[in-house]
């Protein structure tokens, strides 16, 4: 019912920037979160950032405050850090959850999409 697609991703060195984009499709108007998450191989899916679509309350975890900003349609990540490489995805909640780091919260994923930072 919520389609997702990311699109930004590649490579790039350390201290560069990307952003990544969300494209929404479906019952949107049902979302309550976007959130972002990654992975990287042999590691679990962790949080990364999310913002209350209502209101617009941000969370992001301790590892990319102050250099990640979230938007509704956008991820801006300045000053990347080849620990900030792996595949990045984006999901949707479509019912209010307190517990926006947990991916199990999402209903709706996208595909998926890599960032590579280079030393």
């Amino acid at each position: 019912q919520v389609q997702l697609v990311e699109s930004g991703g590649g490579l790039v060195q350390a201290g560069g920037s990307l952003r990544l984009s969300c494209a929404a499709s479906g019952r949107t108007s049902s979302v309550y979160t976007m959130g972002w998450f990654r992975q990287a191989p042999g590691k679990e899916r962790e949080f990364v950032a999310a913002v209350r679509w209502r209101g617009g309350t941000t969370y992001y975890a301790n590892s990319v405050k102050g250099r990640f900003t979230i938007s509704r349609d956008n991820l801006q990540m300045n000053s990347l850090k080849p620990e900030d490489t792996a595949v990045y995805y984006c999901a949707a909640d479509p019912s209010f959850h307190m517990t926006v780091m947990v991916a199990g919260a999402y209903d709706y994923w996208g595909q998926g999409t890599q960032v590579y930072v280079s030393s």
